[in-house]
């Protein structure tokens, strides 16, 4: 392979060309692969999906109704924790379970929250992809962690919340 310039490498690393081929990656050395990773960095960090993502970040740290609910959002959540310990059994439980879940759709139904929530998803899909497609440019038996949340129903062993009954 011909040797390319810092500037030619940030273009053609990113394609085909480098991701298609194990003899690519065998001739860069570990700093320019440093230098690689960093310049990818620097793309996603100037993205529309990244400057979305601040965005609604900075409006939600910002706006003080979002900040009152979400105190009484981690006070709610603190007491259903201490209840948590002895399940449907604690007689403050249900009550406990149930305003957590309300104050979190009011949490939920709030627009600067619900926009930052979808500019989070879209940032974490784009960043699943990449890694998706690093990790298969190498091999594709390389395993990528999903984005999909882990269950937590009553066969994940321990109690849950699922609501069945049966778990705590």
């Amino acid at each position: 392979m011909q040797a390319m310039t810092m500037n030619e490498q940030s273009h053609e690393a990113w394609g085909e060309p480098f991701f298609g081929t194990a003899s690519a990656v065998q001739s860069f050395d570990m700093g320019e692969l440093l230098l690689l990773a960093y310049d990818l960095g620097d793309m996603i960090n100037q993205s529309a999906e990244v400057a979305e993502y601040l965005y609604w970040k900075h409006v939600v740290e910002q706006d003080q109704e979002v900040q009152v609910l979400a105190k009484r959002f981690a006070k709610a959540k603190e007491a259903f924790g201490e209840t948590e310990r002895f399940g449907r059994f604690h007689p403050d439980y249900h009550a406990a379970k149930d305003k957590v879940k309300e104050i979190q759709r009011e949490l939920d139904a709030m627009e600067a929250v619900s926009r930052f929530k979808a500019a989070e998803q879209t940032l974490d899909e784009l960043l699943h992809e990449i890694a998706t497609q690093v990790a298969g440019s190498i091999s594709d038996t390389i395993k990528v962690p999903g984005n999909e949340r882990a269950g937590g129903g009553c066969g994940s062993g321990g109690s849950c919340s699922c609501g069945s009954g049966g778990c705590g």
